[in-house]
């Protein structure tokens, strides 16, 4: 995924960072709204901020192990 800043500089990063991405269709990636703080996919329900991709952070979202487990 490549990011545009507007200082200049652009921003690489894999997909595979954030599963949501991944597993979504074009579509659903196309779907991104941009805001001063990051990047917006509502029907993906994920938020990626530039501060955390300026920080090299992929997903911080993690499940909490089930009982089960």
């Amino acid at each position: 995924m490549w990011v545009s800043l507007s200082d200049g500089r652009t921003l690489g990063v894999p997909v595979a960072w954030f599963p949501r991405l991944l597993r979504a269709d074009r579509e659903q990636r196309e779907a991104c709204r941009i805001s001063l703080r990051g990047l917006h996919w509502e029907c993906l329900n994920e938020d990626i901020s530039i501060t955390g991709l300026l920080a090299g952070h992929g997903d911080q979202t993690h499940s909490l192990p089930s009982a089960a487990e």
